[in-house]
């Protein structure tokens, strides 16, 4: 019987991209204290690649310990702006102002996927992606938020490039999976080399 795995993640763009790459698993979202990782690392001056790893990290352990004969695929993304990290918006207002903020700049997105076996980190990848956002109008910055808040609000920086999103990007260099927050081609990698997929 196939090693079974896990997505420890209640995210639907990562499983709909495992579904669609034909990968058998099995999610099962775990609860970790995201805000308290995340601040005491800031407080500490990781970088946001590390925070990014620490976070995908705990959340593939978490799951681990529910299942420890699986392959458990821990993820999270961060966004990395001028050395600030941006969390997901809390009200239409905050993810207003954080497009607001990025609009004409620069900014990364970090993606960090682990596999947890048995308790114990077997791989790990983070993916950084940089992103050049257009200087829209700010009749189009109201519209665009009013219009796609419920979809937004589960997004760090307040866009989905998947979605109405794109159009806010003059330009976006990297992978793109790991702008929707999931290194897939080289989560695949990794399971096809272990034999957990056949290739």
């Amino acid at each position: 019987m196939p090693q079974p795995i896990i997505l420890a993640s209640g995210s639907a763009i990562r499983r709909q991209l495992l579904e669609n790459a034909g990968v058998p698993f099995d999610a099962d979202p775990v609860r970790v204290d995201e805000d308290t990782i995340r601040d005491t690392m800031q407080a500490d001056g990781a970088a946001p690649r590390d925070i990014a790893d620490a976070l995908a990290e705990a959340k593939a352990r978490r799951g681990s310990a529910r299942h420890p004969d699986a392959l458990v695929i821990g993820c999270d993304q961060v966004l990395n702006f001028d050395g600030r990290l941006l969390t997901k918006p809390d009200s239409p207002a905050e993810a207003r102002a954080q497009l607001d903020a990025l609009a004409g700049k620069r900014h990364q997105l970090l993606s960090a996927a682990v596999i947890y076996e048995n308790g114990e980190p077997q791989w790990r990848h983070i993916g950084v992606v940089r992103m050049q956002m257009r200087q829209p109008s700010e009749t189009y910055l109201d519209d665009y938020v009013a219009r796609n808040w419920e979809s937004i609000r589960s997004s760090v920086g307040g866009y989905k490039l998947e979605e109405e999103g794109i159009r806010l990007f003059t330009r976006v260099d990297g992978d793109y999976f790991t702008v929707l927050g999931l290194p897939l081609i080289e989560i695949l990698g990794y399971l096809t080399t272990r034999g957990i997929l056949p290739g």
